[in-house]
């Protein structure tokens, strides 16, 4: 695997076919900055349709679909990795908000779908689609190891840990959230990164949309917790490098067990718990 990585942030929304070009325009520019791979909002390629509780068959599509090919075809003609979603549903029809990982050739590399699923107004997602059951993997890719989260997986610590975990280097964590809730989300990307001993990449979508207030910058968080990048510069670039996480891994609290077995057991005595539902006594 190579050391560094230097990736663009791309703080932008594409929903419509007159904002192709201006992708491509922003995926040239971050190419010609350096970069190897861009990372969108989350579900860039479409408009916030959780604003509403009204979900469509428009809005999703089957495996490797239009939004899918579209993309692909996208990054090969910039050549860079991009990393793109799509709301796609599988053969009985469920509905999964799901991340898409393309290198610069267009090849599809990675996916992975949101497993912690908001309700509320203005993210009305679980209308839209549901929560992924599968385990979360990070996939070598670009020379590192690489996970993703999307928003408010974040906001469960769980899945960086298990990322972590498993060697990952940089957690690539597209978003949706609003511009006053950032000074919450802010310390919780220091901690995950801090904690996983990994990278921290998030970016959001760059403005409201309806009557949803959301904005916010990018960031990036090293995996010594510090905060490396904060823009709302529309391409924010980052070099990531591995021996920051190795280094991380060697210093405290890295070096700290992982009692799987501990956990695994102690989680087995806490009932699983759906979105707003209260908490249940062990």
């Amino acid at each position: 695997m190579s050391n560094s990585l230097t990736i663009a942030l791309i703080r932008d929304v594409f929903p419509n076919a007159e904002d192709l070009d201006r992708l491509r325009a922003h995926l040239r520019e971050a190419r010609d900055r350096g970069a190897a791979l861009a990372v969108l909002p989350e579900l860039g390629m479409l408009p916030w349709v959780p604003a509403t509780r009204q979900a469509s068959d428009a809005d999703a599509e089957a495996p490797e679909g239009p939004l899918h090919q579209l993309q692909s075809d996208i990054a090969a003609e910039c050549g860079i990795g991009l990393l793109g979603g799509a709301i796609v549903h599988d053969q009985a029809g469920r509905r999964f908000n799901t991340a898409l990982l393309f290198g610069p050739d267009g090849q599809h590399l990675h996916a992975y779908r949101k497993i912690h699923i908001p309700d509320e107004p203005g993210f009305w997602e679980a209308d839209h689609y549901g929560p992924d059951d599968t385990i979360p993997r990070p996939v070598d890719a670009f020379g590192l190891s690489m996970g993703i989260q999307i928003c408010s997986d974040n906001n469960r610590p769980f899945g960086c840990h298990i990322l972590g975990a498993q060697g990952c280097q940089v957690i690539l964590n597209p978003r949706a959230t609003e511009s006053a809730t950032y000074v919450k989300w802010r310390p919780i990307w220091q901690a995950n990164a801090l904690t996983s001993g990994s990278w921290i990449l998030s970016v959001n979508r760059p403005g409201p949309e309806g009557d949803v207030p959301i904005g916010g910058p990018s960031i990036a968080v090293a995996p010594d917790g510090s905060v490396v990048l904060e823009t709302e510069d529309t391409i924010g670039l980052v070099t990531v490098d591995a021996d920051a996480v190795t280094k991380a891994h060697k210093d405290y609290p890295g070096y700290l067990a992982f009692p799987t077995d501990l956990y695994a057991r102690a989680w087995a005595t806490v009932p699983p718990r759906v979105a707003n539902a209260p908490i249940t006594p062990a």
